[in-house]
This record gives C-alpha cells, sequence and structure tokens, in this order.
C-alpha cells in the first residue's frame, strides 16, 4: 500500500513536461531587494536564524567532489551525473533540540551556473521536487535540461531531506516484504481482508522503528526546513533562493515561516494546500485524480461518467480475479489503480492510459502493471526503492492524524467514494493504514506557513493538477500572508507548470533571475 505521491511528475521534475505555446500573461513590477547570491556582488551571509547552532556547524566548508553513481534501488545504482555536477555532504543536528549533539549528513549535489561574466551570476538556487521522499541529488541531473534558463545565472543545488537516499534513508522492510505487501487487497471488503491489510499497515510501521529508530523521529518537515537555512548559510547565500514542486511547496512554506527574512527568490508550484488535514489531504487527492479521470475521458470523446464506471467495472473484475501477466505475478486491482494513477499526472501519458485500459479489458494486464511497478519503485531486478518509505516517515512525523478503521467506516468511506467511486474508496482505505500503530508522534493538524515579512513567493497552481489540486495554491497564497503569496493560475493539464508553457515559464524565470513580481491573479492560459 502506498499513498499517491505529491510529486511533479515520473520524471520527478516538472520542468520535463513539453513545452507549449501560452497565452495570457499579466504584467508585474520589479521586487526591491536582490538575490543575496554568490556573484560578484556577493555580500557576507546572515547567520542562521537559530543562533543556537555551534560554530562547528555553521563554519563547516563543504568538501565537493565527483559524483557517484546514486542508490536507485536494492542492491543497484543509477548512473553517475556527469562532470558538469559536484557532491558533498553537509552536517546537521540530528535534532535541533540538541544542537551540539549527534548529526546527520545531508546529501547536495550542485551544477555551478554556466554564465561566463561572474557579474551575471546570482548565487545558488535550492530545488526540492516533492515527494515526500524524492531524491534531489538523482533527480536534478536528470532534469537540468529543462532548467537551462536559469542555469546560466544560478548555480542549481539540490539536496537528498533526512530521511531519503544519501542522506541516511529510512528502511522499513526488504523488497521480498514489500512485494507481497502490494499483494494485499487495499480497498477491504470483509473483515479477514481488513485485518490483514491493518495488520500489514501497523507491521510497516514496526520495522522503521526497527531498521530506522535512530532518524524517525526527526525526519519531519520542520526539521528539513532548518536544513535549508544551514544549506544557505554554508553556500554563502544571503538570501534562500528556491524552486520547490508539489510537496517542495509545503517544505518552502515552511522554511518561510520559520525564516522569513531570509527568503530571497522562491517560487512554490503545485502547491500543496496548507489548511488540509489528513482526511483533507486524502479528499483533496480523491478529487484531483478524479478531476484528472474525468478530462482525460473528455479529450476521448466519451462523457466522464461512463468512462468511470468503465473503470470502476475493471477495477471490480480484478478484485474478485487478478489478471495473470507473462512474468508469473498478477494484475490486483490495488496495482492496476496505482497503474491508472500513473499515468494522470500529465497529459502527456494519457496514450498509455488508453492502452492500458483496453489491455486490461481484452485480458492483458501487463502494461498496467508496469505502470504500477515503475510508480512504486520497482527495478527490473525485482527490489523496490525506499523512496514509499521516505514519503511515509516523513508524513507521518509531520501530521498528528491518526484514523482508525472504524472512523473510516462511519465517517469517510461513503463521502470518499460519492466524490470518486475510483479513486475514494482507496485513498479512505489509506487513511487508516498509512500512519497505523504509527511509533511516532505526529507534529501538527496541518503545517504554519504564515511569513509576514517574507519577499514575494510565487505561488503557481495548475486548474487540472490531479495530486495537488488547484484549489490549494488559491489557499497556499493567502496563508502566506498579505504581500507574501503572489498567485499565479496556469490553465492546463498536469502537476507541475514549469516547463509547460510559454507563459507561465517566463513569468517564473522573469522573478527568480530579475526579481519582477507578476500581478497577483496573474492567468496563464494554454492555447
Amino acid at each position: 500500500m502506498t499513498a499517491f505521491r505529491m510529486r511533479a511528475g515520473a520524471l520527478a521534475a516538472a520542468a520535463l513536461l513539453a513545452v507549449g505555446t501560452i497565452a495570457g500573461c499579466g504584467s508585474g513590477t520589479d521586487d526591491t531587494g536582490g538575490t543575496g547570491g554568490t556573484g560578484a556582488t556577493k555580500e557576507p551571509a546572515t547567520a542562521p536564524t537559530d543562533s543556537t547552532l555551534p560554530a562547528a556547524l555553521t563554519g563547516q566548508k563543504l568538501d565537493w567532489q565527483r559524483c557517484e553513481a546514486p542508490v536507485r534501488a536494492e542492491g543497484s545504482r543509477a548512473e553517475a551525473p556527469g562532470d558538469a555536477w559536484q557532491c558533498a555532504e553537509l552536517k546537521a543536528p540530528l535534532d535541533y533540540a540538541k544542537p551540539d549533539g549527534e548529526t546527520i549528513g545531508i546529501a547536495l549535489i550542485r551544477s555551478k551556473a554556466t554564465a561566463d561574466d561572474e557579474s551575471e551570476r546570482l548565487g545558488s538556487l535550492l530545488f526540492n521536487f516533492g515527494g515526500p521522499g524524492g531524491s534531489g541529488v538523482a533527480g536534478l541531473p536528470r532534469s537540468a535540461d529543462g532548467f537551462g534558463t536559469l542555469h546560466r545565472r544560478y548555480d542549481l543545488v539540490s539536496f537528498d531531506p533526512r530521511g531519503v537516499a544519501e542522506s541516511d534513508a529510512v528502511e522499513c522492510r526488504d523488497s521480498e516484504q514489500t512485494e507481497a505487501s502490494l499483494r494485499i487487497d487495499s480497498t477491504p471488503d470483509t473483515p479477514a481482508e481488513e485485518k490483514t491489510f491493518l495488520a500489514d499497515s501497523a507491521a510497516f510501521g514496526a520495522g522503521c522503528a526497527k531498521r530506522s529508530g535512530r532518524v524517525l523521529p526527526h525526519v519531519g518537515t520542520t526539521s528539513a526546513a532548518r536544513d535549508m537555512d544551514l544549506i544557505r548559510h554554508v553556500l554563502g547565500d544571503k538570501k534562500l533562493n528556491y524552486l520547490g514542486f508539489s510537496y517542495g511547496t509545503e517544505l518552502g512554506a515552511v522554511y518561510a515561516h520559520l525564516f522569513p527574512k531570509n527568503v530571497g527568490r522562491m517560487t512554490l508550484d503545485a502547491v500543496a494546500d496548507p489548511s488540509a488535514d489528513a482526511v483533507g489531504h486524502g479528499r483533496n487527492q480523491t478529487r484531483g485524480f478524479q478531476r484528472a479521470l474525468d478530462n482525460y475521458f473528455t479529450s476521448t470523446g466519451t462523457a466522464p461518467k461512463a468512462g468511470t464506471e468503465r473503470v470502476v467495472k475493471l477495477l471490480d473484475e480484478l478484485d474478485r480475479e487478478p489478471l495473470p501477466v507473462s512474468d508469473g505475478r498478477e494484475l490486483t486491482q490495488s496495482l492496476a489503480l496505482t497503474g491508472i494513477v500513473a499515468t494522470l499526472y500529465g497529459e502527456d501519458s494519457w496514450p498509455q492510459l488508453t492502452k492500458g485500459l483496453s489491455d486490461a479489458e481484452s485480458g492483458d494486464g501487463g502494461l498496467l502493471l508496469a505502470l504500477a511497478d515503475a510508480y512504486n519503485g520497482r527495478g527490473a531486478n525485482g527490489k523496490y526503492t525506499t523512496q514509499d518509505h521516505s514519503q511515509r516517515a516523513i508524513s507521518c512525523a509531520d501530521s498528528k492524524g491518526r484514523i482508525t478503521a472504524a472512523e473510516v467506516r462511519s465517517k469517510h468511506l461513503a463521502d470518499f467514494r460519492e466524490v470518486s467511486p475510483v479513486f475514494g474508496p482507496y485513498l479512505a482505505w489509506d487513511l487508516a493504514g498509512w500512519c497505523a500503530d504509527w511509533p511516532v508522534a505526529g507534529e501538527s493538524e496541518t503545517p504554519e506557513v504564515s511569513a509576514a515579512g517574507a519577499a514575494p513567493i510565487l505561488v503557481v497552481g495548475t486548474t487540472g493538477d490531479s495530486a495537488t489540486p488547484y484549489e490549494g495554491a488559491k489557499t497556499m497564497a493567502d496563508e502566506l500572508g498579505a504581500g507574501v503569496g503572489v498567485l499565479v493560475t496556469n490553465r492546463g493539464e498536469g502537476h507541475g507548470a514549469y516547463g509547460d508553457g510559454a507563459c507561465v515559464t517566463r513569468t517564473i524565470d522573469a522573478y527568480l533571475l530579475d526579481g519582477k513580481v507578476p500581478a497577483n491573479g496573474t492567468v496563464c492560459t494554454e492555447e
């Protein structure tokens, strides 16, 4: 079982989406501040707001070296990035309440600005691609071609947040256990199925405590945001310039709340709703994925209601009898749903949905299973990444939400199913399974993101976003505060706007590169 990710597409970066022609940008004004970067006009960096940090951390010098191949899955590694990339490890407090105590290593990656003229360089631009649990060390080199305009003047920098990949990754079970878990029915219909589902969920949390108990209490978003300010300081940047996608929008907003005076030019794209608790987030995703599915069917000339009924029929059939595939595995109801979800992060994947549904209805579940495998981080060798482990650990460290199965049955299941008969049952039951018997208490019901005194923050929402529905962007802009949150609406499909159209990309570039703040309420419309 895994919740649907807040991440910028299957390649982990919104900038990889195809660029189309966009019209309808509003004009804006210039901001009054610089980026405080590390170019020829570099100013001394401010000290981290958390003045309790020892000099051994605030004064550390990073040892940048050629990057090794990042871990991809259990027993395998991806290709190493090229010579343009350097990697280093930052030391941060494991527990910020004990700044002189044990430390944790935060993996960093960078590629220096390509401009020859030092006076054009703006310092560092820090990225987070979402998840939570996504690896910036692996993701940034893969997506860097989409950020060429920014790369000319910025050092592109990303990191693996604490508990992720190279930064002391949370591990909760091995690949064989993951494979077995994914065969469990995630929408239990009987007491026996419910018992199995909840037992597996509790076992996951127990495995996290056993394998990663040292870091598990310290992987929340607040600690990651404090790491970002330490990164900023050690890199020598007076202000934090930041581009965050999906969950990275929540991380950026929490940073802005903690360190408003250290915010430079920040853009949040594919925005998580800061007002949503565990139930609200699940309901938002239920609505968002159903909206994306409706838009897909409309694009094919099929009435959304009829298309939805078609998918429900297929999933019901798979619940009764999974489809065997050529490698001896089976396409279950839950895996089919995951395969469908994987195609709803952007229009470019819709042809795969058309073929996957048609194939499965004809008795061939291979494509939907392959899509689910990619989404679940299953490699060709049958081994899984630990991204879902990190995602769950971070989510449960952040959220106090601990929903019981009884509450799901009595309060949420019918409501979620009414919002979406396709995604509702899965996401309703996920409320009970996600943090079941979690060994660490959650921090809050919802994140605090008010950021009075911060520089303007661009908040970019796409109207057809499946994983982080557009309404969350409007809420985020409001909660950041008057004069801080600047809403930019991208009328289109997909999870993440940057690179998806000329208008929205130009608007973001103009702010990050030249400090030009668009008018609040700017709308970009796909042609």
